[in-house]
């Protein structure tokens, strides 16, 4: 007899419930989130012809989560359905729209029940794969941290301290130790217009500076004199001591990014599959362990590379009613992989002359920037699904023959 498991989740308890294949309610229970929880769970299914060699898929709300991981250490199925998703199953059920959490367990042991093959389990990825995955994504969490607050603080210094910013008009100039060092030591105009050379030095030094630190400190010193707008004295020192507030949480996001880049590449140097990935033009250790942390090394986890380009977004999709038929890139799709993959077709045109070649050609047919980069991240895509599948490394004669042939003689 086939048993399907839903799991209504909840912060301090979840509730379950057991369903059989004609869809008949076997067992229900409110268990705690804790060890004995767990192990009430684990009873509950053993009761029901759970075994190691033949487990009870599981479906849950959630593909995170110490229930759900210590769900995975069991070996058995287990399967994230979205919630929108059980919101349309929950209407098969009750057209009045009555909702709870033990009817949403039952709810999501029938989604199994009727259709188990149109949803996908967690993978069964390697427990250093997942441990990338937490590291690279927490690191791309925190590079939009750091972005985040910097944009803040450079719109905060852009209404009374517009000096500052000219002294460092790089892009990314407030990002620069020794501009951070400076803001600290001097948070308003007229601080940094007191600043001596030897005060410059100093600061430049602690920052760690080595070169041109005479001239750079003349350089600030003169720019911070610069006759400029000023906000009255005591908005100015009350904007000041938001500024450090400010460049507080800046200098935090700049640490962890840094922290937690040199983490994730260790971690990623050391699985297996790092050498096939960082062939790849374009593909760095950081990068190459972002792509690592959203694909894993379950290999059975796509059928095939069709099914990782459209996970990626990299493959289009078509849409077709009546006479109407539109061909867009996707929506749905995992967009951590996807900023990834922006960032590696962007390097790959400098990396790669096959690469190249075919960016070019997709333009000269019409397509647009983020269209032609979308289909590059694609193309590239499909040869790391092969190379990762055959264990071998990227050759650039194989991923783009047609950019290798000379051309005809005249």
């Amino acid at each position: 007899m086939d048993v399907y498991c839903g799991i209504d989740w909840a912060e301090d308890h979840h509730d379950i419930a057991l369903a059989d294949q004609d869809g008949n309610l076997l067992a229900r229970r409110r268990i705690s989130d804790d060890a004995a929880g767990l192990a009430e769970l684990l009873a509950l299914l053993a009761e029901h012809g759970d075994t190691p060699d033949d487990p009870i898929p599981v479906a849950i709300e959630t593909p995170r989560g110490l229930l759900v991981a210590c769900l995975r250490a069991t070996g058995r199925k287990v399967y994230p359905i979205n919630p929108m998703s059980v919101a349309r199953y929950r209407d098969r059920h009750s057209v009045a729209g009555r909702k709870s959490d033990h009817g949403d367990s039952f709810v999501l042991a029938g989604v199994l029940r009727t259709d188990i093959a149109m949803h996908r389990p967690l993978p069964a990825d390697s427990e250093l794969a997942q441990a990338i995955a937490v590291l690279a994504r927490a690191q791309q969490d925190a590079v939009w941290d750091r972005t985040t607050a910097h944009n803040k603080l450079r719109s905060h210094l852009r209404e009374y301290y517009p000096g500052f910013l000219a002294a460092f008009p790089a892009r990314a100039g407030i990002l620069r130790p020794e501009a951070r060092t400076i803001l600290a030591a001097a948070p308003t105009p007229a601080a940094a217009a007191t600043l001596t050379l030897t005060q410059l030095r100093a600061l430049l030094k602690k920052a760690a500076r080595s070169r041109g630190i005479d001239a750079e400190a003349t350089r600030l010193r003169d720019a911070f004199r610069v006759p400029q707008m000023r906000q009255l004295p005591l908005v100015e020192q009350a904007m000041g001591r938001q500024t450090l507030a400010l460049l507080g949480q800046l200098n935090a996001a700049c640490t962890s990014t840094s922290d937690l880049e040199r983490a994730a590449t260790e971690s990623f140097n050391l699985h297996p599959d790092a050498g096939i990935i960082t062939s790849f033009p374009g593909l760095g250790a950081l990068t190459g362990a972002r792509v690592l942390a959203e694909i894993g090394d379950d290999r059975s986890r796509f059928q095939d590379a069709k099914g990782l380009k459209a996970y990626a977004g990299a493959a289009p999709i078509t849409r077709a009613s009546g006479k109407t038929r539109s061909v867009t890139h996707r929506r749905v799709k995992n967009n951590r992989l996807n900023a990834a993959g922006y960032c590696w077709a962007f390097s790959a045109l400098t990396a790669s002359p096959g690469a190249r070649a075919h960016y070019d050609r997709r333009r000269d047919d019409g397509d647009r920037y983020a269209a032609a980069q979308r289909n590059l991240f694609g193309r590239m895509l499909g040869c790391l699904w092969h190379c990762l599948i055959t264990r071998q490394h990227y050759d650039e004669a194989t991923a783009f023959p047609a950019s290798m042939k000379l051309p005809a003689a005249a």
